[in-house]
């Protein structure tokens, strides 16, 4: 009896699992923890069978002086331990890998020849094909070290017990692992193989476990390192990631296909994770896979707090939050680029018969997809067809478009200066933001469980309806100079007229002591309201929380910014830089006030 495997662990092992906890403990959601659950339960059943097999022919072997003595079919408990704790360190890593990635986006329709619309990615197939190919040929190879014995037998043994996972996991999800960025995958594999290599290396010289003479080769990768070792950690955590990702493309198109999977449960069966990597990329929607492309490409360039946010949160919620957020920037932009009054009135109009089209009111315009297609500019499409609908309240829609039409009223003379006190300031933010933020609740309600009542609910609602007034108000305190190139004010005139200012002044000259007094006062309503609505964060379904402050603290710390003397503008506006961006995100993740 001894402890020095035990040892191995409470020195190498466990301490990266400590330390990769801590770095993704905030982002830890319960779809995580199913994951590696999920994982660390093949990995055992997979591994228990093939480790006692070579433990019981003389292969390896561990002396009875460095282990405990508690054994399962003759594997030390220190060796059924590794199978967890290394398929939990690899699979945190890849975790932190690839959350930033949207991995929707990584889908591949394909249409065949004789498509109406001809061919599409026929070539993914093929790419499937060779990869099942070269995994066979390595099995056959394997098999044939098996059988001849003697020094080819331990690696003949690698061979054929992990390749035949890795030949399964790659005619599932061979899209993903071929189309995702190589830092997802490459990363998880290569790091925690470099690191066992070390403690392998380590291990073997002080004789914790040996591999017996005659069933190895003997070449080295480095002075210590069996070949078979080194090839051995590499194939397991290889596995892992392949599995990782097999997982994520199966969620992907859960979440991305709801003409194929309805309102898919937040922790789907492995059955319902089969069944969506068994479906055809034939039958995918390639519009909608188009649209999610459109959505991402558009955040990352006009919204990066909200993209940055969006990252934090997991499954259907990201989605339905990047296609909604989409579409406002979509209808935003229609109107704020139009080349006319008349024009951006006509967009108004266009989007509020889009929306009966949508709901299907008695007023319903026929179809919603014609009427978009007919409508609408090319790059506008995909925003409006792929709008979750019916996950979102039209109340809040239709108030979103009233806060344009105040947009509009700037360039009519009846109207003037529509912002005439802070009434109207309130109003106008509500229905251009506060309704946004409500709707993002309406998402997070209708896809996670909570054990709010109607009522309780409602609060929320409402607090994140105020929390989008105050976002609003840092908006509006950010672009004066920009709102005022385009003949716009948002400012209250009654505010104004206290700083011995006119609009038209203001317009004209969007700088100078009193504008920042304005800027200052636009600001300290922010806080006052982000302050008195913060609390009801934590009244979110758990999944929920951390990302809800991500985005919220994300936006308030450009408020931070332009409290501060000497803040850096670019293209008329305050910037945020990328490391305090993500400083905040990490703070806000935790719980740790700004």
């Amino acid at each position: 009896m001894g402890f020095e495997y035990a040892l191995v662990h409470v020195k190498y092992t466990i301490p990266p699992a400590i330390l990769l906890t801590l770095l993704y403990r905030p982002l830890f959601a319960r779809l995580d923890a199913y994951k590696i659950g999920f994982l660390i339960t093949i990995a055992v059943i997979s591994t228990i069978p093939w480790d006692s097999y070579l433990i019981r022919n003389r292969i390896w072997s561990y002396p009875a002086h460095v282990i405990i003595g508690l054994k399962l079919f003759d594997i030390p408990v220190e060796e059924i331990f590794f199978f967890v704790i290394q398929t939990y360190n690899t699979s945190l890593l890849y975790l932190i890998c690839s959350r930033p990635t949207f991995q929707p986006v990584y889908l591949r329709f394909e249409r065949s020849a004789a498509h109406p619309l001809g061919s599409v990615n026929p070539q993914w197939r093929y790419y499937k094909l060779c990869g099942q190919l070269a995994f066979a040929i390595i099995i056959k190879l394997g098999l044939g070290m098996v059988g001849g014995g003697g020094e080819s037998t331990y690696l003949g043994l690698i061979i054929i017990w992990a390749v035949p996972f890795l030949l399964l996991l790659w005619s599932l999800a061979y899209q993903f692992l071929l189309g995702l960025p190589i830092l997802n995958t490459a990363i998880p594999i290569l790091l925690p193989t470099l690191y066992l290599w070390v403690i392998d290396t380590l291990a073997l010289k002080r004789g914790t476990w040996v591999i017996s003479d005659g069933t190895k080769y003997g070449f080295h990768l480095w002075d210590g390192l069996e070949i078979e070792e080194a090839l051995f950690f590499f194939a397991t955590n290889s596995l892992i990631v392949f599995g990782q990702v097999a997982f994520d493309n199966a969620l992907s198109i859960l979440y991305t296909f709801p003409h194929l999977f309805p309102n898919p449960p937040v922790l789907p069966s492995p059955t319902l994770l089969v069944r969506a990597l068994l479906k055809p990329a034939s039958e995918y929607d390639e519009h909608r896979i188009m649209g999610l492309h459109d959505a991402v490409h558009r955040l990352r360039i006009k919204s990066r707090s909200f993209y940055l946010a969006s990252s934090t949160f997991q499954g259907q919620v990201r989605t339905d939050l990047l296609l909604l957020y989409s579409f406002c920037r979509v209808a935003d932009d229609l109107v704020d680029c139009a080349y006319s009054e008349a024009e951006a009135a006509s967009w108004v109009t266009r989007l509020r018969d889009f929306l009966k089209a949508s709901y299907r009111d008695e007023n319903s315009l026929g179809s919603m997809k014609d009427y978009v297609l007919l409508n609408f500019p090319p790059n506008a499409q995909s925003a409006l067809l792929q709008v979750p609908f019916p996950k979102l309240s039209r109340q809040l829609l239709e108030e979103l478009l009233d806060g344009f039409d105040m947009d509009l009223s700037f360039a009519n003379p009846v109207f003037a200066h529509p912002i005439k006190i802070e009434a109207d300031l309130q109003m106008y933010a509500r229905r251009v933001a506060g309704t946004v933020a409500q709707m993002c609740l309406e998402l997070i309600f209708f896809n996670y469980r909570s054990t709010l009542s109607v009522e309780e609910q409602r609060h929320v609602l409402d607090a994140g309806n105020r929390m989008g007034i105050a976002l609003q108000h840092v908006n509006i305190a950010r672009d004066i100079s920009v709102d005022a190139k385009m003949a716009r004010v948002y400012i209250p005139e009654t505010w104004i007229k206290d700083e011995g200012l006119t609009y038209n002044s203001v317009l004209k000259n969007p700088q100078g002591a009193r504008v920042e007094r304005l800027r200052a006062r636009l600001l300290d309503r922010a806080f006052e309201m982000y302050e008195g609505a913060r609390n009801a964060i934590e009244d979110l379904p758990v999944e929920a929380r951390g990302p809800i402050r991500v985005a919220v603290e994300s936006y308030m710390e450009i408020g931070r910014v332009l409290r501060q003397d000497g803040y850096v503008v670019k293209a008329g506006r305050a910037t945020v830089p990328k490391l305090r961006r993500v400083k905040v995100a990490w703070r806000a993740l935790n719980g740790t006030a700004a």
